[in-house]
């Protein structure tokens, strides 16, 4: 059965839409960067100081992504619920879950105050989060794609992406002035003032929420499609193919991404003795060239397809994979600054149109469920893994066993996108 005709939406509705879904991307991006640089920084040391230096820092990163397993979970969960009630009232639910979850893991006391509740509480709220991120992104992009005029559903989406840009600028700024006020070796800083950033997000959170209880439902709901039972064992049966595949393209921006963000940071702080302050300034720098380059990619998708511009990402991706960690290791402060500065401009090439591809790829009846989890499981092996095991295979194999892993998951993304059709200006 094909798709309902829907009436395009007034543009101050579209407008609103675009802001809801921009403000609900930046705190879901703002809440995971801040706890990555936490975890880089500070955990280590608030949560896991009987441990060795090199354990500390496995764990505060394995902490880090328990998140991604939960995404998953509430990606089939928050899937089912949007194809069937509808995305606004899903991503209410999903936004205040993730917004508690951050919030908590302001006020969780130390492991010296509290023993091992500690870790243990801090874990809890990371699968929570994660459980309510797993839904949050695709119902996002689906209100903006399914709103959006066909020649223009790359720049529509291009929001949604935005929102990543403009959270590594507010968690890298927040951080860098929280630090600066405290000072580098602040006992005040290890005990509380690392919590500020976790707590500032109630703020957003509230922003966010009134925006989004002021915007209209996707016009699919309008005339709901039809049936075909629950929309998860569907989107296996008749595009399981696609699924897996559109995972696989999924996973190229969130290893830049959070390796860029967490690995590197820690790697310049702890290894290349860079100044917090220096690194958190490159963060900043680097989000704002992300910004530009998504609203370049997603932009030119709407002329030139999905495929051409997401392939041109992943192929420079790469052999930049291979460069960018010998760079790194230079020692020097201002190569090290461009580095991570130009894989924020490869980011954003590679998100720019993710946010209009991947709802083309599926279908109405299970389409919240078919963007939520290839985004998720692409979210999961990019973004979950690289941060964790890289500590351990730099001190096993050397810098060169990075450079294999991420230029192949770069390469994963690439063959996947040439194996998927063009979407650009389908109907949805």
């Amino acid at each position: 059965m094909s798709a309902p005709v829907v009436a395009a939406p007034e543009p101050s509705s579209l407008r609103r839409i675009s802001m809801a879904s921009y403000i609900g991307s930046a705190i879901e991006f703002y809440d995971f960067f801040i706890y990555g640089t936490a975890a880089a920084l500070v955990f280590p040391t608030v949560f896991f100081p009987e441990l060795s230096h090199v354990m500390a820092t496995t764990a505060a990163l394995g902490a880090f992504a328990a998140a991604f397993l939960a995404r998953p979970v509430g990606a089939a969960v928050f899937g089912h619920f949007g194809d069937r009630i509808g995305r606004k009232q899903t991503l209410v639910v999903t936004l205040l879950l993730m917004g508690a979850a951050t919030v908590g893991v302001g006020l969780i006391p130390s492991t010296a105050s509290i023993g091992i509740a500690a870790p243990l509480l801090l874990i809890t709220l990371r699968l929570i989060q994660g459980f309510a991120v797993g839904g949050e992104w695709a119902g996002a992009v689906l209100l903006s794609a399914e709103n959006a005029p066909a020649h223009r559903r790359g720049y529509f989406g291009m929001f949604t992406q935005l929102g990543l840009g403009t959270a590594v600028v507010l968690a890298n700024l927040v951080f860098l002035v929280v630090h600066f006020g405290f000072g580098s070796d602040s006992e005040a800083f290890l005990q509380w003032g690392w919590r500020i950033p976790f707590l500032l997000s109630a703020v957003l959170i509230a922003t966010a929420l009134y925006i989004r209880l002021r915007v209209d439902e996707s016009p699919v709901f309008d005339e709901p499609p039809a049936d075909l039972g629950t929309p998860i064992a569907a989107l296996v049966r008749r595009q399981g193919r696609q699924l897996l595949l559109a995972a696989g393209v999924a996973v190229c921006a969130p290893m830049l991404v959070f390796q860029a963000t967490t690995f590197f940071t820690h790697y310049a702080t702890d290894h290349l003795h860079f100044s917090m302050n220096f690194v958190l300034l490159t963060g900043v720098l680097g989000g704002l060239c992300e910004v530009l380059f998504v609203v370049v990619s997603a932009t030119l998708s709407d002329t030139y397809g999905r495929k051409r511009v997401l392939a041109i990402g992943f192929a420079l991706a790469v052999p930049w994979s291979f460069v960018l960690f010998p760079l790194v290791q230079t020692g020097s402060q201002a190569v090290f600054g461009v580095a991570i500065v130009a894989t924020y401009a490869l980011i954003g090439v590679c998100m720019g149109p993710m946010a209009a591809f991947l709802p083309e790829i599926f279908a109405p009846q299970y389409r919240y469920s078919g963007a939520a989890l290839s985004h998720t499981l692409g979210a999961v092996i990019g973004g979950a893994l690289p941060p964790v095991i890289s500590p351990m295979l730099l001190n096993a194999y050397g810098g060169w066993s990075l450079a294999v892993m991420m230029g192949a998951l770069a390469a994963v993304s690439l063959v996947s996108t040439f194996a998927l059709p063009e979407t650009a200006g389908s109907r949805l």
